[in-house]
């Protein structure tokens, strides 16, 4: 979080600017929070003689709100600060909710992003006994494949990211660095299962049908998505059924990409790692792999092109990113390149 936050920050430039900091606010997202404290202070505790000795940081360092004070505390933005706690769609989440306060005037700029660190023996065995991971232990570069026929789980990852979301006046105003425009975003629920996606896509598609009428826009002028798709059975398949549903009635052949087969599913940080990868495919032009795709799904309809183990060099003025987390929670941003 703190390295993303701040490479974030220099790029921007908004440091060296005369911004007015009660007017800048952080949102940030994380799925567990502090999940690795409370494992490190459980053992510790189970180890002794029974006499509840924890460390005084304990609390501060699990509570998921935390990294966004943190992030307040270091460079002194007073404006509103939370943190998003939606599983996967949590840094979507955070993002949308930035986008929203900046377009109500109540903030000119909002920190935002995620991070997760979740690679414990308490993380790690939660998701395996819910059959949830990947069972290619002995072929983990090629563990990770969405929308591959032979795929059997996620591969867990870490990581964070960070964006500062900023009003166009303001930007201007300072002469800021703009990588990208938000034109977009939704969030809805499954109201369906605790962990798994609605077999239809219902939601998915709801959210992404929201978040096109959010931007103004209709599928067809999407150039590309990237895909949620963490590799698992059921939601990849979820997720395509979605798309299918947003594209009836069209014409249009849609590129899907799926970065979890490179960076393994952040959990909570997803989403900002993913916003991260559109802002870079629109700015460079290209689409990058989906890896590890050898047997495509053959539920996977002809006017899905899913981009598979080459890059796609291509022109691309709007990109979907999906996100969807445990407990049904969907959240779909779309970005725009500045004119």
């Amino acid at each position: 979080m703190r390295w993303s936050v701040k490479e974030a920050l220099e790029r921007s430039g908004l440091l060296s600017s005369s911004v007015n900091k009660e007017r800048v606010g952080v949102i940030w997202a994380s799925g567990n929070g502090g999940i690795g404290t409370l494992e490190e202070q459980v053992i510790e505790f189970a180890k002794g003689d029974g006499t509840p000795r924890f460390n005084p940081y304990l609390v501060p360092k699990m509570i998921a709100n935390m990294a966004p004070g943190l992030i307040s505390i270091r460079y002194g933005f007073k404006g509103m600060n939370y943190a998003t706690v939606s599983a996967c769609a949590a840094s979507n989440n955070a993002i949308m909710d930035a986008l929203n306060y900046i377009r109500w005037g109540k903030a000119d700029v909002i920190i935002t992003g995620g991070s997760e660190a979740a690679v414990t023996q308490a993380s790690v065995g939660g998701f395996n006994s819910m059959k949830a991971l990947s069972q290619r232990n002995d072929d983990p570069m090629g563990a990770s494949r969405p929308f591959d026929s032979s795929r059997n789980g996620f591969v867990l990852g870490e990581g964070g990211g960070a964006l500062v979301l900023e009003s166009y006046e303001h930007a201007m105003a300072r002469n800021a660095p703009i990588l990208a425009e938000i034109a977009g975003a939704a969030m809805t629920a499954d109201a369906y299962h605790m962990s798994a996606t609605s077999p239809e896509g219902d939601g998915a598609y709801r959210a992404m049908k929201l978040a096109l009428e959010d931007a103004g826009m209709t599928i067809n002028d999407v150039d590309y998505i990237n895909a949620h798709a963490t590799s698992t059975e059921i939601g990849d398949l979820s997720e395509i059924n979605a798309i299918k549903s947003i594209l009836a009635g069209t014409h249009k052949k849609m590129l899907v990409n799926a970065t979890k087969s490179m960076t393994g599913h952040l959990l909570g940080a997803a989403g900002a790692i993913e916003a991260i990868g559109c802002i870079g495919s629109i700015q460079h032009s290209v689409i990058p792999p989906t890896i590890n795709l050898h047997h495509p799904d053959e539920h996977i309809p002809s006017n899905i092109a899913v981009v598979a183990n080459t890059a796609v060099y291509k022109d691309i003025t709007y990109a979907m990113s999906n996100t969807f987390g445990f407990g049904g929670h969907n959240c779909i941003v779309i970005f725009k390149k500045v004119e």
